[in-house]
């Protein structure tokens, strides 16, 4: 009995004893984890804001607007390759799984349609109203998820996609105007019609994304990495119908140059995007995402050269504003 005191008594002192190698360490790691998580989500909103920017700046191009396919085959092929750099072993960022051809076609066809419309809306759009209607994207995954999946969502989250609806029809209004400055870059009805075409196509992406999450039991960068070259394969026998084909001719070095820092920024996304989503909770990943709206849109308002007084501004304010209250609203 006095042994078994005098060994408690001694395992009590011990647990009161600093342990200054262990804790040094394990602060240390953790430090280094904050550090790299804080310069992924600074690449991750520095890569989207500088992608919508520099794609607009190629769309600039009269010829290139009529090649968005190419275009997007182009950022396909560089997410393929980066996806399959990161994956190597001794890089690890995920593990590769594969998923038979045909049975991600769907999903890859979908990607397609979601990713050319999006990049046409942003070719014949306003920066801004570009960024503004994506928030409509939350709405409409909501409402086909309902539809086909008949997922409900609450009174309180319903309420607040209503202000997201009023703004962005505020921002499409002025935006659209007759009343819009020659100076300014507004966005033409053709903008608008590829804005709310690309919406549903991405409402779809998004929910067929779910679902194959649970069918296949694969992550999203495993996904992205079995649709990618799917993709590529796919639009090179679209092209041909779809795109002039020989205005790349004519294209010239800075505009290659741009072409180039677009790719660069794409895989720099992605790779950020992996550990955000690695590191982040669901709530931190949707502040990040604010962040960047938010910023799209403050820049694209100096961008476009714009009054503050324009009346778009009270549309942007409800829109963002409805998007963050529902964010909040369906919060874990």
């Amino acid at each position: 009995m006095g042994d078994e005191k005098e060994s408690r008594h001694a395992d009590e002192e011990q647990a009161f004893l600093p342990q200054p190698e262990a804790t040094d360490e394990q602060d240390a790691i953790g430090i280094a984890w904050d550090k790299k998580y804080i310069l992924s989500v600074l690449v991750n909103i520095g890569a989207a804001v500088g992608l919508v920017f520099v794609n607009k700046r190629v769309f600039e191009d009269e010829a290139l607007r009529h090649a968005q396919v190419t275009f997007a085959a182009l950022h396909f092929a560089i997410t393929a390759a980066t996806l399959y750099a990161v994956s190597v072993p001794r890089i690890g960022m995920f593990q590769r799984k594969r998923v038979p051809v045909l049975g991600i076609l769907p999903l890859a066809l979908a990607m397609i349609a979601s990713v050319v419309l999006t990049n046409a809306s942003l070719a014949f759009s306003s920066i801004q109203f570009y960024q503004v209607v994506r928030v409509l994207t939350t709405p409409c995954v909501a409402l086909l998820e309902y539809i086909v999946l008949g997922k409900k969502i609450t009174i309180r989250a319903s309420l607040t996609l209503i202000p997201v609806c009023v703004g962005v029809g505020i921002v499409s209004y002025f935006d659209t105007s007759a009343k819009t400055s020659s100076t300014s870059r507004a966005t033409s009805p053709l903008g608008v019609f590829f804005a709310f075409v690309s919406l549903f196509a991405t409402a779809t992406y998004s929910v067929w994304i779910k679902k194959y999450h649970q069918t296949t039991g694969c992550e999203s960068a495993q996904l992205l990495l079995n649709q990618a070259p799917v993709s590529v394969l796919v639009m090179l026998y679209i092209i041909p119908f779809s795109d002039d084909v020989t205005v790349w001719k004519s294209v010239s070095a800075s505009t290659w140059s741009v072409i180039l820092l677009s790719g660069v920024l794409a895989c720099l996304l992605h790779i950020s995007q992996f550990n955000i989503i690695n590191r982040a909770s669901p709530i931190a990943s949707t502040v990040v995402g604010h962040a960047k709206t938010c910023l799209i849109i403050a820049i694209g308002w100096a961008y476009s050269g714009k009054a503050l007084a324009d009346g778009s501004m009270v549309g942007i304010v409800l829109a963002v504003g409805g998007i963050i209250a529902h964010s909040y609203v369906t919060a874990p």
